[in-house]
């Protein structure tokens, strides 16, 4: 009895999708409210504080799951997955297309800096160039495979105004190697492992049933992002690299509703079912700004497009570190133009196929970094361009930086909806966004 009368009460109220787009609606409308108000008033710095507050709760909630999330999923789907000819075609499937996907949003990314040439019509001075204190380099790959400790989680403490603070942070691409080591030890032990992979099975339903709740905080946790947004970042400086900003969101939208919409179709998969599954996932990536924190949320609608559960454990942790067609593609190949266009040099033939080579492969080779100005500045240094160009771009960049990572989202979510269904292991979509 008391089943059915909650299941009443809960179809009472708007869907999951609704709920979020109400959240963000009032967060706007929150935002603007507080901004249009004195800023030195003591409510818009106790409403201002609040918002952030709460923003940064539901992030990090999201991200103190991935640990133990990302680790038991892979022990389990390594240990389901004992056909090791269909795991090497499941590896090798996802790898190919997230190289596809990453090279046609590349030479997009090209072709808008070529016709739009944002460094030409850029309204910032050359003073506000500085080197970035975060430089990428190709051998942070091997670095970053190996893990720092068991789990590649790190601390590091800061003494601010007296007063330290210490951060917690990880490495997800560590943690998959680990996990994966770990599952293939525990597949050639054979039967002896079989109470282990039982217990990872089961801890691994107890992190997915705490990620049911908290996303089901998702709506609030949306008010308070976008809310956060609007008061923090405005969007002042955007005047001066109005051309730089369009040509991006230009190129992340063409990506975001042309070409991954095509490449749904040439598979035999709907777009329209796509979206509306993945844009609980896509919509808290444009908020979140992280790839990494919005992972969870990302598992779970790719699950729910029918992607095997033993797959889709593997595959959307290795992408949400290494699939990234906002950062890693679109957003360094505008950037290095823009610099080039910005300082007078000609980028010929060899570097646009540098740009290329780097976009394809680098989101690996940075894959134990964070930010895409780590991205940015790989793709200047093999180029040759200043690093200081990196710096004229930093007054915008989080604002770039939401659409980036929503797309970094569904791309992450894409690819392995793709391969299951080119390797026939897809099931029918699951109506629902909203686990239950």
């Amino acid at each position: 009895m008391t089943a059915i009368l909650f299941s009443s009460v809960r179809k009472r109220f708007p869907s999951f999708g609704v709920q979020v787009t109400l959240g963000m609606g009032l967060g706007l409308l929150a935002g603007l409210v507080v901004r249009g108000i004195d800023p030195q008033s003591g409510f818009t710095l106790g409403a201002t504080a609040t918002f952030h507050t709460v923003a940064q709760i539901f992030v990090q909630l999201l991200r103190t799951l991935v640990p133990p999330l990302v680790f038991t999923a892979i022990i389990a789907s390594v240990a389901a997955l004992r056909g090791l000819d269909n795991a090497v075609r499941l590896v090798a499937h996802t790898l190919a297309w997230f190289a596809i996907t990453a090279l046609i949003a590349v030479v997009i990314g090209i072709a808008l800096g070529l016709v739009i040439q944002p460094g030409v019509h850029a309204g910032v001075g050359a003073g506000a160039a500085q080197a970035p204190s975060s430089v990428g380099g190709w051998l942070d790959f091997l670095k970053g495979l190996i893990p720092a400790n068991y789990l590649g989680i790190g601390a590091s403490t800061k003494i601010v105004e007296g007063a330290a603070t210490t951060t917690v942070s990880f490495n997800v691409l560590q943690i998959i190697v680990a996990a994966v080591a770990v599952g293939a030890a525990a597949v050639k032990i054979g039967e002896r492992a079989a109470p282990f992979l039982a217990f990872m099975t089961s801890a691994n339903q107890v992190m997915r049933q705490l990620l049911r709740w908290l996303i089901a905080l998702t709506p609030i946790g949306s008010a308070a992002l976008v809310a956060d947004a609007v008061v923090s970042y405005g969007w002042d400086a955007l005047s001066a690299l109005g051309a730089f900003a369009g040509a991006v969101y230009l190129g992340l939208a063409i990506v975001l509703l042309v070409v991954y919409p095509a490449l749904l179709l040439f598979n035999g998969i709907s777009p329209v079912q796509f979206f509306r599954t993945a844009w609980p996932a896509i919509q808290l990536g444009f908020l979140s700004r992280s790839s990494v924190g919005t992972m969870p949320v990302t598992e779970e609608v790719t699950e729910r497009l029918g992607v095997p559960l033993s797959y889709a454990a593997f595959a959307v942790p290795l992408g949400s570190t290494t699939k990234m067609d906002g950062c890693a593609a679109i957003y360094p190949a505008i950037s290095a133009i823009f610099v080039a266009q910005f300082y007078g040099l000609t980028l010929h033939p060899s570097d646009y196929a540098l740009i290329v080579l780097v976009s394809v492969l680098g989101s690996a080779a940075t894959a134990g970094l964070t930010g895409a100005v780590v991205m940015l500045t790989l793709t200047l240094s093999t180029l040759g361009l200043p690093l200081e160009g990196a710096g004229l771009l930093l007054a915008i960049d989080p604002i770039l930086d939401m659409g980036r990572t929503s797309v970094n989202v569904a791309g992450q979510a894409l690819v392995p909806t793709i391969v299951a269904e080119r390797l026939g292991i897809r099931r029918a979509a699951l109506p629902d966004a909203l686990p239950a």
